[in-house]
C-alpha cells in the first residue's frame, strides 16, 4: 500500500489510510496480500519482544486429527509484516513451530532486519531461497538465502506497492502483483537464487475500474496447475486475467479474461488439486465464487456468488486454502474474524458451507498450511498475532492449537 497508491475499499482510500499512519509508505493475500484500509494498525499483543516476535503459544493441544504422520521437532516459520509504521515489525520474523503440537517459539534474534515492509513471502521450490515483496510506493522484491539469512539482492518491480508474489513451479521465474499500479511483473531467478532484471511487466489498463475503484489493483499473480498459464487477480477491474508465460523469454501474452460481477473486488483464488476448478475470494462484496478452469485455453469461468459465513456484519474475505485431498476448503474472513469451512463436492465443482471457526485474533490477513497439511496458520494483522490450528483433512475440522503467537502487524505466515 504505497503512499501514492489509491483505491476505495470499504469507503476508504489507500492514500488516506497511509496518511493516518503518519505517511508510512507500506502495505496483501494475500492470502494470500494488500491490506484493506479499514483495518486499524493495532499494536502487538503483550509479550512481544524487541525482536518482533513473542515467546510462543501457550497450552499447546495434542494433535489427535488422525491424519498422516508428521516429523516431530521444530520447523522454520517466517512472518511477513510492515516495518514503516511505528508499531510495526523490524523485518521478517524468524520463528519455529513444533509440527506435532503447533507450538511457536522465537528463533535466534527473532528477526531478519535487512528487508523493508516484507508483506508477502514465498519460497523457491528447492527450499533454499525466500522471496519477499517490499510493499512501498516504488516496489521491489528481495531474495534471502535461508541457510544463513544473507540478502542476495533486490529488484524493482516497475510498479507501486507490490502485495503478492509467487515462484513458478519450474523455479526459473518470479511473479509479482503490484496493487498500487495494477500491474504484474516477471523476473528471472538466477542460479544464486537472486532475482534478475525484469523480463516483462503488464498494467491492467482495461476494462474500466469497477464501482468505487479509482484504478486497477492487481492482488495476486499465480501459476495454474497446468504450468502453462499464469493468472492475475485484479480487485480494481473486477477481472481475472490469464496469461501464457513464455518459459524461454519470461514474457507474457494475454489469452483470456474472466469478469466477476461489478463491485465484487476479487482478491485471491486457490485451485482445487484436480486442476479444473478454482475458488475466488471477493473482498469488496463479501462473497466467494466457484470458477471453472479450462487448462487447454487458460479460460476461467466465474460462477454465482456464495456466502462467506460472515452474516450481516462488515467483512472482507481474504484467502482460500484447499486440502491436498481436495475434500475441504477454508476461507479467512477479516472483520468476522473467522475461518469459514466448506465441503468440496462434485469433484471440485461445488462448495457447501459447513460453518465458521473463530480465528482467535483480529483481521486474519493470510492463511497457510504446513507442508504436511496438518496445521493451518493464520496471520492476524490487527491483533499482531499468528494463530495455529490442527487440521482434520478427513472431516474438515479445525482445532486451535494454543494461544496465538505475538508478532507485530503479522500479515503473512510461511511455515516450511
Amino acid at each position: 500500500m504505497g503512499s501514492g497508491a489509491e483505491a476505495s475499499r470499504g469507503g476508504w482510500s489507500r492514500r488516506r489510510f497511509v496518511g493516518a499512519l503518519g505517511g508510512a509508505a507500506a502495505a496483501t493475500a494475500l492470502a494470500a496480500c494488500g491490506t484493506s484500509p479499514e483495518a486499524s494498525r493495532a499494536p502487538a499483543t503483550a509479550g512481544t519482544g524487541a525482536s518482533g516476535t513473542g515467546s510462543g503459544s501457550r497450552r499447546p493441544a495434542p494433535d489427535t486429527s488422525g491424519g498422516s504422520s508428521a516429523p516431530a521437532g521444530p520447523r522454520p516459520l517466517y512472518v511477513g509484516t510492515y516495518t514503516s509504521p511505528e508499531d510495526g515489525g523490524k523485518g521478517i520474523g524468524l520463528a519455529s513451530y513444533d509440527s506435532a503440537t503447533g507450538l511457536i517459539t522465537t528463533t535466534g534474534s527473532g528477526v531478519l532486519t535487512d528487508v523493508a515492509d516484507p508483506s508477502y513471502l514465498a519460497v523457491h521450490p528447492d527450499g533454499r531461497t525466500l522471496y519477499a515483496v517490499n510493499e512501498r510506493e516504488h516496489g521491489t522484491v528481495t531474495a534471502v538465502r535461508l541457510s544463513d539469512g544473507r540478502v542476495l539482492g533486490s529488484r524493482a518491480t516497475g510498479g507501486a506497492s507490490p502485495c503478492h508474489l509467487s515462484v513458478h513451479p519450474g523455479g526459473r521465474w518470479l511473479l509479482t502483483a503490484d496493487y498500487g499500479s495494477g500491474s504484474v511483473s516477471v523476473h528471472p531467478i538466477e542460479a544464486s537464487g537472486a532475482p534478475g532484471e525484469r523480463t516483462d511487466r503488464v498494467t491492467h489498463s482495461s476494462p474500466a475500474p469497477g464501482p468505487g475503484q479509482h484504478g486497477p489493483h492487481a492482488h495476486q499473480f499465480v501459476t495454474a496447475p497446468d504450468g502453462r498459464h499464469v493468472l492475475a487477480v485484479d480487485l480494481g477491474t473486477d477481472t481475472v486475467y490469464t496469461y501464457r508465460l513464455d518459459h524461454r523469454t519470461g514474457t507474457l501474452t494475454e489469452v483470456a479474461r474472466a469478469r466477476t460481477r461489478p463491485g465484487a473486488g476479487p482478491r485471491q483464488l486457490a485451485f482445487h488439486p484436480g486442476g479444473r476448478y478454482a475458488y475466488l475470494a471477493n473482498e469488496v462484496d463479501d462473497t466467494v465464487t466457484v470458477c471453472r478452469y479450462d487448462p487447454a485455453t487458460g479460460r476461467l469461468t466465474v460462477g454465482a456468488p456464495q456466502s462467506t459465513g460472515s452474516g450481516k456484519g462488515t467483512n472482507y474475505p481474504a484467502q482460500f486454502l484447499v486440502t491436498a485431498n481436495g475434500s475441504y476448503a477454508f476461507l479467512a474472513n477479516r472483520g468476522h474474524n473467522s475461518i469459514a469451512r466448506y465441503a468440496v463436492e462434485a469433484d471440485g465443482a461445488r462448495l457447501r458451507m459447513l460453518g465458521t471457526v473463530s480465528v482467535a485474533g483480529d483481521f486474519p490477513r493470510q492463511i497457510a498450511f504446513s507442508p504436511d497439511g496438518r496445521l493451518l496458520f493464520a496471520a492476524n494483522q490487527r491483533s499482531g498475532t499468528v494463530s495455529v490450528f490442527h487440521v482434520d483433512a478427513e472431516r474438515g475440522g479445525l482445532r486451535l492449537a494454543g494461544d496465538p503467537f505475538a508478532s507485530p502487524l503479522a500479515v503473512c505466515a510461511l511455515p516450511l
